[in-house]
């Protein structure tokens, strides 16, 4: 009977210590988490951009599936729109220059846009709060109907996604990709 009224008060003391002193609540942690993926998300994929070697940029596991180069120039160009609505800035080059940008294109071309991209979310991002979280975003000047929120989960996602592909794609290179490499 000691030992389970000790246990309780222990439990009690414990819930009502105040947190550790490292942890300090933010009025924006949504926005605040996103800001921390893009920039962990940013490094993992150009890591695995830059992994890749030139002549393997055309390659596709299967004929169904997107070629390296293709799944490089897809998230630059999702970065670019996305991180557009969600900021609710002109995205960082005119969507027709956006497109004309090709999976055949030099691996150095592919990578330079690809961190132009994640450096245009980086600083579109650091605006955004949580009390926006419910506008209505627009992108390329269209109305979507989809609030930020869920723009903002669906970025986060596609990083992870596309971070996934290029893992993979790495991997069946013999190639560890970035987040696989022995720490230094």
């Amino acid at each position: 009977m000691h030992v389970t009224t000790a246990a309780v008060l222990a439990a009690a003391l414990y819930t009502t210590q105040a947190p550790p002193p490292e942890f300090k609540p933010s009025t924006n942690p949504v926005s605040d988490h996103l800001r921390e993926l893009v920039s962990r998300s940013a490094k993992n994929i150009v890591g695995a951009a830059e992994s890749m070697p030139a002549d393997k940029y055309g390659y596709h596991p299967t004929p169904a599936q997107m070629t390296f180069g293709h799944l490089i120039v897809h998230i630059v160009q999702t970065n670019a729109f996305l991180c557009s609505g969600i900021s609710n800035t002109p995205p960082p080059s005119p969507a027709e220059e956006l497109k004309k940008l090709a999976e055949t294109d030099p691996k150095e071309a592919l990578l330079a846009a690809l961190k132009r991209s994640f450096d245009y979310c980086s600083e579109g991002l650091s605006k955004v709060a949580d009390t926006q979280l419910g506008d209505e975003v627009s992108i390329l000047g269209r109305r979507t109907g989809q609030s930020r929120a869920v723009a903002m989960i669906t970025i986060a996602n596609d990083w992870a996604d596309h971070y996934s592909t290029a893992a993979s794609y790495l991997r069946l290179n013999d190639i560890l990709p970035p987040t696989a490499q022995p720490k230094k």
